[in-house]
């Protein structure tokens, strides 16, 4: 069932959400104005901060289209191709530049030779990709792009409805099918929280959308700061082949259980806040591990929180 027709079938979001609210026609218009200069910035310079507002300006589009476009002609679907294309390469470029921040913060006073090598290693990798999305943005194809862009902000036909209630659904289906919180289940939160928040975004300058809003970016930057220090973990882990017992990987571990159990405490907070009682699963049982197969018995015991 799609979003849409689950928004109609929970009663308790229209009942809740009267009256209802209209797509904000001019946020989506000042949103696509601002992926063509987002686009245009990262074809110039792709910087640190230019490759992370591509892509998340892009993911915001994409929930739009997907969420509240019903009919989408040859030419959109053209263009959300491209722009998937150029977000997943940015979100590589992304994701080494968080991670060498991170590290570059870190403050350990052993082994500092094994850091720079880290750092060296996560710097070449981010090199490499950032060739990758360079490719795809020479003149003539982002040319083609912005074109694309403004064709569609001209022309969109968007759904109109309660978003605010769209939203809350979207969120509660999340949680119906996500109830046992566990490492696998925070990765669900994380992918799927973010286009929750972003239709929430358009639903207008109200009190309630602003609530969810304020919600659901808690709940994200606390799993994302979990993601990212795990993934930095599990790359030093890689790349320390000799081994030997390491004080930096010590304390990525330590940091990275603690940013497990901050980010499950946030999950929890979200759903007693956004969800009605009545469909609430936020007392369903907590399952211990903090790696990418929880389930695996091995694995839960040798990162489980003591």
């Amino acid at each position: 069932m799609s979003a849409h027709n689950q928004l109609r079938s929970h009663r308790f979001t229209r009942k809740k959400f009267d009256p209802i609210m209209s797509v904000d026609q001019e946020s989506i218009s000042v949103l696509f104005r601002k992926l063509g200069r987002e686009l245009s910035k990262l074809a110039s310079k792709p910087q640190p901060k230019n490759v992370h507002q591509f892509r998340t300006t892009t993911r915001r589009v994409e929930a739009v289209v997907e969420e509240l476009v019903p009919q989408k002609d040859h030419s959109l679907r053209k263009l959300m191709k491209q722009l998937g294309k150029l977000r997943k390469r940015a979100g590589r470029v992304r994701d080494m530049d968080v991670l060498i921040s991170n590290l570059r913060n870190l403050k350990v006073s052993e082994e500092p030779g094994r850091k720079s090598e880290v750092l060296r290693s996560l710097a070449e990798m981010r090199s490499r990709r950032e060739e990758k999305l360079i490719d795809g943005l020479d003149k003539q194809k982002v040319r083609n792009i912005q074109k694309r862009i403004k064709r569609a902000a001209a022309s969109l036909t968007l759904r109109d409805g309660d978003l605010a209630g769209l939203a809350t659904c979207m969120f509660s289906d999340l949680a119906r099918a996500n109830a046992n919180l566990n490492a696998d289940v925070l990765h669900q939160y994380r992918i799927r929280g973010k286009r929750i928040r972003y239709i929430a975004e358009v639903a207008g300058d109200t009190a309630e959308a602003q609530r969810i809003v304020s919600e659901l970016k808690r709940m994200q930057d606390a799993i994302g700061e979990w993601h990212d220090w795990l993934t930095l973990s599990e790359k030093a882990e890689r790349l320390a082949t000799d081994g030997r017992p390491s004080a930096l990987l010590a304390a990525l571990k330590n940091i990275t259980r603690a940013k497990y159990r901050d980010a499950i405490q946030v999950v929890s907070e979200t759903k007693n806040t956004l969800l009605p009682r009545s469909i609430d699963s936020s007392k369903a049982p907590v399952r211990a591990g903090v790696g990418r197969k929880p389930s695996t018995p091995a694995a839960v015991a040798s990162v489980a929180v003591a």
